[in-house]
Parts: structure tokens; C-alpha cells; sequence
């Protein structure tokens, strides 16, 4: 095995670019699940995503070829790291048994909060006034959104707060592979694991699709391919912590297309929140592109 890649230079921006998308395929995967989990099984949409997941990773590593691009220094790390994706996007589901949306996504926008901190305990990072004030900024522009309303403490509200913490820890994990695979590395992982996780599940609650519905899947799986390829390549650009304040931006395309497709147009709240995550947004781009730039003499 060839030596290792070394650490890469920090790209702020195009770190901040594959955020801004990657959200906005995960936002454009949920507006699609809505529609398709009325008619079948979240088991079965899980496995015929990771499915086409795996076809998505084998068409990107094609020229390299699967087995080589497979090859990681770290892959207990790898295999861990896709497992706890899968085990995060259980407990999710989970919390919206027994959670409102609303309530389910406040405590869920902890999750970049979480991020830097975990990210200066494991990775070194640096998290300046700057980035938590830019983050803190975005987690207020959610509140406006989804004005959370909590009745009474339950051990459920934990769900939720267990799900952010493992997201955390997934965008964290995927930084530390960063420092030894490369980005086509951590995508085969992140595809071949999941499918053999959810292949225990999927077929249980089997029900053959019709053809919108397998135009449907399809499209969700590979959408929901794109983003997780655009998060890899964004935590291999940049730190961790320095684009959790663009991860707020899926509460903002998830606005979006629920008023173009579900008719869910925003209120004045909702409006103003958005505003203030692009505000973060910016504020965290222009901070660290002025910080990237050199000192005049």
C-alpha cells in the first residue's frame, strides 16, 4: 500500500460549496421519502437506497476499480464509522414515532454544536469566537423556524438529542478517515457496509414496487448518493467545525421545497430564521475566507 496521502490544505470554500448541496440533496431526498414512505416500508426504501448507494460508489471508483478504491489504512474505523450512520438514521426515525417534526429537528440542530466540541477534543481543531458565534447564530435561526413547544420532559426528548450526537460523531469520524483515505475510499465504505446492514431488515417488509415507484426509490437513492458524496468531499476540504454553520442551510431548501411541492408556504418566523442561518452562513464564509487571505505588509 502506497504511502500515506499526509494531511491536504484546508479549502474553506469548497468545504462550504459541498455543504450547501449536500443539504440540499439530503432536504430533496426527505421531500421525496414524504411521498414514498406512505405506500412502503422505511426498511425496504433503507435497503434499495443503499442498494443503488453501492452502484453510485462502483460508478465513481470504476477506473481505479472497487477492490483497490476499497482499500483503507483504517478499516475497523471505516466499518464503524458506516455502521453508526445507519444506527443514527434508525434512531431518527424512532424519534419521529414519538416526537413532533418540530420538536424532533430543535433538538436535532444541536448536532453542530456538537461537532465543534467534539472536533477540538479529537481532531485538534481550532473553534474560534467567530465559529461559535456564527454557529450559535444558526442554531437561533432553527428555533425561529420550528418554535419548538415542549409539554413536559420525557426520556423520548432523549432520542433526538442521541441522534444529533451521532451525526456529530459520523461528520467527526469522517474527518479522521480523511487523514488516510481518500474521499472514493470513505464512499465505498460508507456504501457497502450500510446495504449489508440494512440486508437484515429489508426484505422483511417486502412489497414489490410499481414503476412510479421504482422511479421514485431510484431517484431517491441517488440523490441521496450525491449528498453524502458532497458531505465526504466538503469534511475532506475543510474542518469539521469550519462548516457546521452551513449545515443549518437543509432547515432552508427543506422550507423551500415544502412550500414548492407540499404547499407548506413559510410564515414571517420561518422566514426570518432562514434569514438568520444564510446570515451565519456568510458571516462564517467571509470570517474565514479574510483568515485564509494573507496579511498585507
Amino acid at each position: 500500500m502506497p504511502a500515506p496521502p499526509g494531511p491536504r490544505p484546508s479549502r474553506p470554500a469548497l468545504g462550504a460549496l459541498f455543504t450547501v448541496l449536500a443539504m440540499f440533496g439530503f432536504a430533496s431526498m426527505d421531500a421525496m421519502s414524504k411521498w414514498i414512505v406512505a405506500d412502503y416500508a422505511i426498511t425496504q426504501v433503507l435497503w434499495i437506497r443503499y442498494a443503488i448507494f453501492c452502484a453510485f460508489a462502483w460508478f465513481v471508483v470504476r477506473r481505479t476499480g472497487l477492490r483497490s478504491a476499497a482499500r483503507s489504512r483504517r478499516p475497523w474505523l471505516q466499518g464503524g464509522r458506516a455502521l453508526l450512520a445507519v444506527v443514527e438514521s434508525a434512531v431518527f426515525v424512532l424519534a419521529f414515532a414519538y416526537l413532533p417534526l418540530a420538536d424532533t429537528h430543535a433538538i436535532a440542530a444541536t448536532s453542530p454544536l456538537i461537532v465543534i466540541a467534539l472536533g477540538v477534543l479529537f481532531l485538534g481543531e481550532r473553534a474560534g469566537t467567530a465559529r461559535w458565534i456564527a454557529v450559535g447564530a444558526g442554531f437561533v435561526g432553527v428555533v425561529l423556524i420550528v418554535r419548538p413547544g415542549f409539554q413536559k420532559l420525557d426520556w423520548t426528548l432523549l432520542l433526538p438529542l442521541l441522534g444529533a450526537a451521532l451525526w456529530g460523531g459520523y461528520q467527526i469520524l469522517v474527518r479522521l478517515c480523511s487523514r488516510d483515505d481518500p474521499p472514493e475510499t470513505t464512499l465505498v465504505w460508507s456504501a457497502f457496509v450500510a446495504l449489508a446492514a440494512t440486508t437484515l431488515t429489508g426484505p422483511l417488509q417486502w412489497r414489490w414496487p410499481d414503476a412510479p415507484g421504482w422511479s421514485l426509490l431510484v431517484a431517491i437513492a441517488l440523490v441521496g448518493a450525491l449528498a453524502h458524496y458532497a458531505l465526504i468531499k466538503a469534511l475532506d476540504f475543510a474542518e469539521a467545525g469550519s462548516v457546521q454553520p452551513y449545515s443549518y442551510t437543509l432547515l432552508v431548501w427543506a422550507t423551500v421545497l415544502g412550500a414548492l411541492v407540499f404547499g407548506d408556504i413559510p410564515d414571517g418566523w420561518t422566514l426570518l430564521g432562514a434569514a438568520v442561518i444564510v446570515g451565519s452562513g456568510l458571516y462564517t464564509w467571509n470570517h474565514d475566507r479574510r483568515a485564509a487571505s494573507p496579511t498585507p505588509d
